[in-house]
């Protein structure tokens, strides 16, 4: 009952299947525990009619008032435990869940963020794991404890009278059967309800985020138009599934609850015959008053879990999905940066196809050839962001493909044209480059970046406040504060990707020297559109449609008639002279 594929399809650690256990257990007891008290009123009623029929003395009252207070406290107890043993433990595995999701996320390599939906992992993080809770929580423990105390009372009632026990129960696996058939229907609905709720998050990010194109091009009434629509869609999605869910929830409730009207008859039809008497019927009445009480909470609940199923699975899938993993040690000899005949795909578009190249410990290789050539790509599978499909890349000899990308990416610095900061101070954002640096360390960094300038205008320093992802500076501002992090951080190997694009003539002057100073002896790899910025590159690998086209140093490409990098020098020297 609570193997592996149980596990799997509620997505439970194997702390929430031993939490699980426990708490259908402590149902079983709890339900029991309240059947007992069914068992001291029929006794209360047997002697009291004993009393009417054979003039039997009353017992004393003191013994029933004992049995009373023994069941009140017998009941208090094992709803504290039970109670313990399902809300309470379930936080805990609601916490387990969230760090071993937040674990596999930090493991896996980022080509896989890229073809995710941010949002959509955000909803499978907050509130597939919401959805799940309350599964775990309301409806395991509770559904299967139930379903095994009332096996355990039906076989008691069988042996009483089965006539009488078919009349009160047949009506169990009938509402389950109704509410199975529909499981189906349901998820479908849940599917359906999930898309609706990602397009609605989508539509929301999406608006908040270009909300200045929006004003700028005059499209509010548009595009809060195509929000609204997704959120009408989303409300008659949800309407139709909830209606559907109640239909049936309720179809099985009022099949379930026939079998009081059946008892009736049935028993009535037993005792004109003679064949039963009247404290019999009354006990399987009293029986009916609570056997089915924990189904009637139940049926709503698999109705749940049929829903939860979609959340468990979208979590399902991040545990499926393959982690980049490798040796915990990284001991290169040297730091030459070696792509051998790699071939790399995306979304199964070839995007590398054979690229071999060397950038050499100590000088500066430069990426440079038309958008869309490979080179931003290179630059992170350099750094094992992405894994490759063919080929190898080595790092001083090592391929890191057999590296944890963790222990690998310590000798790695990095600067791409997507800056990334966080919503703290200027200090702490550089400081990220290297956890424990002194102020002086990360101040010393921000002015070999240019840092100072800019830094000294605001309001409190290198103690102001910065914004989500940097949100008060402006572009080249944040580009500098990138580049100060990883200057902190002082790697051996340096990857930029167009790291002083955002900048000024005058700060990208300044920022490169910089660079060409605190850069030496590193193996740097530089991706850059303008040859301005690389033509003091050591090295120039020119990409065309993702094969090295031409390699050699900026004077010898320049040197050659046909060279791709010479066409491009002129053509960008030529566009200079443009006038509006």
């Amino acid at each position: 009952m609570f193997g592996k594929a149980f596990q799997r399809r509620y997505a439970l650690t194997d702390q929430g299947v031993k939490n699980t256990k426990r708490g259908a257990c402590w149902t079983v007891i709890v339900n029991l525990v309240v059947m007992g008290g069914m068992g001291i009123l029929y006794l209360m009623m047997a002697r009291y009619m004993d009393t009417l029929t054979q003039g039997a003395p009353l017992p004393h009252a003191w013994i029933y008032i004992l049995l009373v207070l023994a069941f009140v406290v017998l009941s208090l107890a094992t709803h504290i435990q039970q109670y313990k043993s399902t809300y309470g433990l379930v936080y805990g595995e609601v916490k387990a869940t969230r760090l071993s999701l937040a674990e596999r996320l930090r493991k896996l390599p980022l080509g896989y963020f890229g073809k995710r939906d941010l949002a959509d992992l955000t909803e499978t993080i907050m509130g597939d794991v919401n959805r799940l809770e309350h599964v775990w929580s309301h409806c395991l423990g509770y559904l299967y404890g139930s379903c095994v105390s009332t096996a355990l009372i039906a076989i008691a009632l069988f042996c009483y009278d089965w006539r009488l026990a078919i009349a009160v129960l047949w009506g169990v696996p009938v509402a389950f059967a109704l509410l199975f058939g529909s499981r189906r229907l349901s998820r479908r609905n849940s599917e359906r309800l999930k898309q609706d709720s990602l397009q609605v998050s989508d539509g929301i990010q999406e608006t908040l985020e270009n909300i200045r194109e929006i004003r700028a091009t005059n499209q509010e009434e548009r595009f809060l138009q195509a929000l609204n629509d997704k959120i009408d869609q989303h409300e008659k999605t949800n309407i139709h599934g909830e209606l559907v869910t109640g239909l049936f929830v309720n179809g099985a409730s009022v099949i379930m609850r026939l079998g009081v009207a059946t008892t009736i008859l049935t028993g009535t039809g037993l005792i004109l015959s003679g064949q039963i008497d009247f404290m019999l019927l009354f006990m399987f009445l009293l029986v009916i008053t609570r056997v089915y009480a924990p189904f009637d909470q139940a049926l709503a609940l698999i109705a749940e879990m049929f829903m939860s199923q979609v959340s468990a699975n979208r979590l399902n899938e991040i545990y499926d999905t393959p982690t980049a993993e490798g040796a915990e040690r990284f001991a290169p000899k040297g730091h030459d940066i070696e792509f051998r005949n790699v071939w790399f795909s995306y979304d199964e578009k070839q995007v590398l196809k054979g690229v071999s190249f060397t950038a050499k410990e100590g000088e500066v290789t430069a990426l440079v050839g038309p958008s869309g050539g490979g080179k931003s790509t290179c630059a992170r599978l350099a750094a094992r962001l992405w894994d490759i499909d063919q080929g190898q890349i080595t790092v001083g000899g090592v391929d890191i493909a057999t590296v944890d990308p963790e222990i690998l990416l310590t000798d790695y610095s990095m600067v791409f044209q997507d800056v990334v900061l966080f919503d703290d101070t200027v200090m702490e954002n550089i400081r990220l480059g290297r956890h424990g640096a002194t102020d002086e360390e990360v101040r010393a960094a921000a002015r070999a970046a240019n840092c100072d300038e800019f830094v000294e205008k605001l309001p409190k320093g290198y103690q102001t406040p910065i914004g989500e992802n940097g949100a008060k500076l402006s572009g080249g501002e944040r580009q500098r504060i990138s580049i100060a992090r990883a200057l902190l951080k002082n790697a051996p190997i340096v990857l930029l990707d167009e790291a002083t694009a955002s900048l000024d003539v005058e700060n990208e002057t300044r920022v490169q020297g910089a660079l060409s100073r605190l850069l030496q002896g590193k193996t740097v790899l530089v991706i850059a559109h303008r040859m301005r910025t690389v033509e003091a590159a050591d090295r120039i690998v020119v990409l065309v449609d993702g094969k090295v086209a031409e390699k050699g140093s900026p004077a010898e490409l320049m040197a050659k008639d046909r060279s791709i990098f010479r066409r491009m020098t002129q053509l960008q020297a030529d566009s200079a002279g443009w006038s509006i």
